[in-house]
């Protein structure tokens, strides 16, 4: 996943079949997203690391395909916009920043998919909301209602049970929250609309990734020397597999309102941890469902937070003026 929303938005409001254009597309991406590791798991004789670097150089490359093309007729700015941000040390800077999250949060999530923890991935991406709010505290400064502190500590309480039963603090889960969350921190300071910024991403992980897939292919210590022609078009498609729902994402975030994407976010856990416990037959004991319950319980109370405020809110003024 990636989290940069900040294509251009439209000042005009979109039209119904806009509505219906741009939910389609949120429904799609967070769908792809969901099954992604269907895909992943069909390329088991790759190493995790490997399976990053490949998806690095090769989004990088089809990006520098479809980037022109977008382009080319004044999207995005242009290729004024594009050479401007190219041109600052500070859009660099930050998108290295960004990069190495991004890196280290498909590193743990392709992991999880190598070795059975689907359902810890589906995990991480569940609690990833509320890591964003506790990034909000400790680093913004913000201020969480009691609602809000609650949801929080709802699902700690999750976390906690499946730590306990399992024997093991849910690290991976833990990875992918905390760097997809300090991933969209980083991206608050950027202006660039998603797939501009998604390129710089990958341009400064680019020459590392060719490095090391070079060397190992020379070497012949790559897992994917000798390897069938179909892993390697699947690792080639890896960067078109990366780039869709993102691209479908941002149209969708041009169109629907962000409450609607807020909510439809949760399809791609949802689905991932369909097919970690359905598809791929990971266990999913007692204590293991009680503690995705909990995390569930917070994260609605959480998405409702909001609702009871403004009700709390409305009624306090009609008391007022009563």
């Amino acid at each position: 996943m990636s989290s940069d929303l900040n294509s251009p938005a439209n000042t005009t409001a979109p039209s119904p079949l806009d509505l219906r254009f741009g939910f389609f597309c949120a429904v799609a991406a967070h769908t792809l997203w969901g099954l992604f590791p269907i895909y992943w798991r069909q390329l088991g004789n790759v190493d995790a690391t490997e399976l990053v670097w490949h998806r690095i150089l090769w989004s990088f490359l089809m990006l520098c395909i479809i980037l022109p093309l977008v382009l080319r007729k004044g999207n995005l700015g242009g290729y004024q916009a594009f050479a401007t941000a190219v041109r600052s040390p500070k859009v660099w800077a930050i998108y290295s920043l960004a990069a190495v999250m991004i890196a280290i949060n498909w590193l743990a999530f392709l992991w999880a998919v190598k070795n059975n923890r689907v359902l810890e991935a589906s995990l991480g991406y569940y609690i990833n909301p509320l890591m964003n709010v506790m990034l909000g505290v400790i680093v913004l400064g913000e201020k969480l209602g009691r609602t809000q502190w609650i949801a929080v500590a709802v699902a700690a309480v999750g976390v906690l049970v499946m730590s306990i039963a399992g024997g093991h603090v849910p690290w991976v889960s833990l990875a992918m929250a905390s760097s997809f969350a300090l991933y969209g921190l980083i991206k608050k300071k950027t202006h660039l609309p998603a797939i501009v910024g998604l390129w710089f991403e990958m341009a400064v992980l680019f020459l590392p990734a060719a490095y090391i897939i070079a060397s190992g292919t020379l070497s012949g210590d790559s897992s994917v020397v000798g390897s069938s022609l179909t892993v390697k078009m699947m690792l080639v498609g890896g960067g078109l597999v990366t780039i869709t729902p993102l691209m479908l994402f941002a149209a969708a975030v041009r169109r629907v309102n962000l409450s609607t994407i807020g909510i439809l976010q949760y399809i791609g856990p949802t689905l991932q941890f369909i097919v970690g416990a359905f598809v791929f037959g990971e266990p999913l004991d007692t204590w293991r469902i009680l503690g995705f319950g909990f995390v569930w319980f917070g994260l609605v109370i959480f998405l409702v937070s909001p609702t009871l405020r403004l009700r709390l809110a409305s009624k306090q003024v009609s008391l007022s003026r009563n």
